[in-house]
């Protein structure tokens, strides 16, 4: 059978296609921190560009470049470091209050369950001295347990360091070429089908990028918003789990979750000493999180994101599982930007297919 040059043409490009996804499985360890470097010059051209016209090209690119890259290593660097106050805090809290937090369970529990015919007791003074076993006595085999796995793990720990390299420097080049990378690609595309093309992932980039301003600012307000209701329920925590619950939210409901059990545990530890306590640590988590779950789903969300974008989270939740199935870390990377350009084409193909003969038929 002959067939057509419609029909070798797409032949042609489903070969392209997976060629490229068999290259990018193979090479995805490689690719990674190139990847990730592409992703973030996405992501901060247009600061970059913005940082330009407001200079009106007094400010030199590389100047840009540079400021607009330290302020997000900057940036990164201090959400990470969010995580070291909980730790500080919570371990010793754990230490000193755990056996007291146990206790007060094992009154309020042991009742209620005597009457289903289980009995249960917990042993607080050896709760107690396991604890303080555990947390003074064990630190130094952990450390050196650490430091063992650092040693058999050795070009592990010399690959992350290549790639905290590695990234940084494809991410200047990146930025300050993204312009010329985005032309020289337009040139790869044929002729034919240039004005077509660009049409889509003009459509596709206006879509992702609505998507992650709206994302951003909402990541932004639930940051204040769990900061200060915890922090008006006397968490001594508040601000960084705020924080990072706002910024974990990024990553539909397992942010959320997280933050969930981190404030609940800071919660248990800090007033389980007090009376009412434990109730207290609970009805501070179901209503701070209950309304911020209430105020992202019906307020925030539909407004700032927008139903029109499509971007659904679950349709997020599925593409980031899937493609870290497929592809690993790299997947995860690319499967927000592959979403956004599966649900264009999906657009144009249902309103092709609404236009067409066969619908109206």
């Amino acid at each position: 059978m002959q067939l057509t040059s419609a029909q070798k043409s797409f032949a042609a490009w489903c070969f392209i296609a997976a060629l490229l996804s068999g290259v990018l499985w193979l090479l995805s360890p490689v690719l990674a921190p190139f990847v990730v470097a592409a992703v973030l010059a996405y992501a901060l051209t247009p600061v970059v560009d913005w940082l330009d016209h407001v200079g009106r090209g007094r400010i030199p690119r590389v100047l840009a470049v540079v400021v607009v890259e330290l302020l997000f290593v900057l940036a990164l660097i201090g959400v990470f470091l969010l995580m070291v106050p909980i730790l500080a805090k919570e371990l010793p809290l754990m230490r000193d209050q755990l056996p007291a937090m146990m206790d007060s369970v094992n009154r309020a529990l042991a009742p209620l369950l005597k009457q289903w015919g289980v009995q249960v007791s917990l042993d607080g003074a050896s709760l107690k001295a396991f604890v303080l076993k555990y947390f003074n006595s064990n630190l130094e085999d952990v450390f050196g347990s650490l430091m063992t796995s650092l040693k058999l793990g050795g070009s592990v720990a010399l690959a992350v360091v290549g790639n905290a390299v590695l990234i940084p420097v494809a991410l200047f080049y990146l930025l300050m070429d993204w312009a010329h990378f985005l032309s020289k690609l337009e040139h790869l595309i044929p002729p034919r089908l240039r004005g077509g093309t660009v049409s889509f992932l003009s459509e596709v980039d206006w879509v992702l990028g609505q998507y992650l301003r709206g994302q951003l600012l909402v990541m932004l307000i639930l940051a204040v918003f769990y900061s200060a209701a915890l922090f008006l329920f006397g968490l001594d925590l508040a601000l960084p789990i705020g924080i990072f619950t706002g910024l974990a939210i990024f990553v539909p409901y397992v942010g959320f979750g997280v933050g969930l059990l981190l404030a609940t545990l800071a919660g248990l530890l800090q007033f389980s000493s007090a009376a009412g306590g434990v109730g207290q640590a609970f009805v501070m988590v179901a209503v701070v999180f209950g309304l911020g779950q209430m105020v992202e789903s019906f307020f925030l969300t539909p407004r700032l994101v927008g139903e029109r974008i499509g971007l659904h989270p679950l349709a997020v939740i599925f593409a980031l599982l899937a493609f870290g199935q497929l592809f690993g870390f790299v997947g995860v990377l690319i499967a927000l930007p592959v979403s956004a350009v599966l649900l264009v084409a999906i657009r144009r193909l249902k309103a092709r297919y609404l236009d067409s003969a066969l619908y109206r038929a």
